[in-house]
This record gives C-alpha cells, sequence and structure tokens, in this order.
C-alpha cells in the first residue's frame, strides 16, 4: 500500500512539473514581449532580456498612431466577425447534412470538402488574386472574407460533425413525432445541443483569421483596408526595425485572444473533450 502511495505521489509530482514546464515554454515568450515593450530602443539593442530601467508606457500611444493601428484593428474585427458567423452558419448546416441527414452523396461531399483541409493556401493565391481581379474584389475587406470563409469551412464541418453524430436519434425522433420541420430540428435541436463545438470551430476560426496575413498581405493594399497584422509589418523596413514601436503593437494584436482564450477557457476545453470521445 505504502508503495502505491509513493508511486503515485511521484507520478503527480511529475505531472504538476511537467505542466508547469510547459505552462512557462508558452508563456515566457508573451512576458518577454510585454517587458521589452516597456523598453527604449537602446536598451532592447543593449540587453533585450534585461528589465526595463524606466517603464515606457508612451510607446504604445506611439506605435498606435503611427501603424494606424486603431483602423486595422477595426478592419480585423469586421473580417473576422462576418467570416465567424457565415462559417458557424453554413458550416453548422453543411456538417447536420451530412451527420444525420441519410443521402446517397453525403460520404462524397464530406471527403470533398476534407480535402479543402489538406490544399494550402499558397497553392491558390495566384489564381485567387488573377480571379478577384476580374471580379473587382482585390483592395476589398469582401475579397478577405470570400477565402477565409473557404478555408475555414471544412475545419468547422468536420469538427460539428462529430457532434451531430453524437446526439442520441431518440431526440431529433420525439422531435420528428412533435411536427418538428428539418430546419426547428436543426435550430431547437441539434445546434443548442451541440453549442460547445461552436464554441471550439468559433475560437479557431477567429483566431486563424485574425492572425493571417498572407492573404491580407497580397490583396490588400490601401492603407486604410488593411488588416492588424499587415499593419504590423509597417514597423520592419529594409534597413531597420523600431522595435520600440514593434513590441508594442504586438502586444496590442494579442490582447484580443488572451481575453477570448480567458473568457471561454471552460467551453472550449468541455468542447475539445466532448469531441475526443464522441467524434
Amino acid at each position: 500500500m505504502k508503495t502505491n502511495k509513493k508511486k503515485v505521489k511521484v507520478s503527480t509530482v511529475l505531472i504538476y512539473v511537467f505542466f508547469i514546464f510547459m505552462m512557462v515554454i508558452y508563456l515566457a515568450p508573451v512576458a518577454w514581449i510585454a517587458m521589452t515593450s516597456l523598453k527604449t530602443r537602446p536598451e532592447i539593442y543593449k540587453n533585450p532580456f534585461a528589465l526595463p530601467q524606466v517603464l515606457q508606457w508612451g510607446n504604445y500611444a506611439v506605435a498606435w498612431k503611427a501603424g494606424k493601428l486603431g483602423i486595422a484593428m477595426l478592419n480585423s474585427l469586421f473580417v473576422c466577425v462576418i467570416t465567424l458567423i457565415l462559417t458557424m452558419l453554413i458550416g453548422s448546416m453543411a456538417a447536420f447534412a451530412i451527420g444525420r441527414m441519410r443521402w446517397k452523396l453525403s460520404g462524397a461531399v464530406m471527403v470533398y470538402i476534407l480535402i479543402g483541409m489538406m490544399i494550402p493556401v499558397h497553392c491558390v493565391l495566384i489564381p485567387l488574386f488573377v480571379r478577384f481581379a476580374n471580379l473587382g474584389l482585390n483592395n476589398s475587406l469582401w475579397g478577405l472574407i470570400l477565402p477565409y470563409l473557404t478555408f475555414s469551412l471544412p475545419t468547422s464541418v468536420f469538427i460539428m460533425t462529430g457532434f451531430f453524430r453524437s446526439i442520441p436519434n431518440e431526440l431529433l425522433e420525439s422531435a420528428c413525432i412533435d411536427g418538428c420541420s428539418i430546419y426547428r430540428i436543426f435550430f431547437s435541436v441539434a445546434l443548442p445541443l451541440s453549442r460547445t463545438g461552436l464554441f471550439v470551430t468559433g475560437l479557431m476560426t477567429f483566431i486563424g483569421n485574425w492572425n493571417e496575413l498572407l492573404l491580407a498581405l497580397v490583396f490588400i493594399s490601401d492603407d486604410t483596408k488593411k488588416t492588424l497584422p499587415v499593419a504590423l509589418t509597417k514597423f520592419v523596413t529594409p534597413y531597420q526595425t523600431n522595435y520600440d514601436k514593434m513590441f508594442p503593437a504586438i502586444m496590442i494584436a494579442i490582447i484580443p485572444t488572451i481575453i477570448v482564450y480567458s473568457l471561454f477557457s471552460n467551453q472550449i476545453v468541455d468542447g475539445l473533450t466532448t469531441g475526443a470521445v464522441k467524434g
């Protein structure tokens, strides 16, 4: 008995040590960026890992004005929110049709959608640019929403299909007996029961599009329409990098993602564990 208790204690200590080690690995870069954002440029070049002698809170105001981060954040918010709404609506409806409705081509359609997860954005960048130029969608925020939606849908459909398949048949059958239409079953029964999956897919969609750079850098040339990741590139020139402005701008860019993770962390964990067990 004593040896078993010792083994349990040792394993518990090792688990906690591992989690602390992983926490330090993930939090250390963020802490270093936050610390460096409060330094002057000479301090950054002299000793980048030392604490700031005087906290330079003015760096944030300078970075906000120099990078036009206000309009860039609004552009990113608009693109990400519209993409999020469309992805969750279209993705959940497609997943419900594939996971719960019986039709011959459901498996083939699922495979076709999953192929989208295997195609990197670099392969379609030039064809997209040419097609959007012909349609007049270049240098437009809607020209970003369309490819963002396209690349977000496969993951959303894949995750939500697992959640819809985990719903007991008896619930859907009872809804049919009560006279519910297929749309009423979807919005009133299936969707509320799969809200944890919506949290997971919604967060993945929002964070992925919030941090996306390549498409926004290629499709947007007007400063008033640039998103936040593109605005951060203003601090890097061919001859120097304005670290005293770039690090505060990076902190401003990651604060919304930190807030989102903090608010919905429990729902995210529940969604991931539920999908892992029932999917």
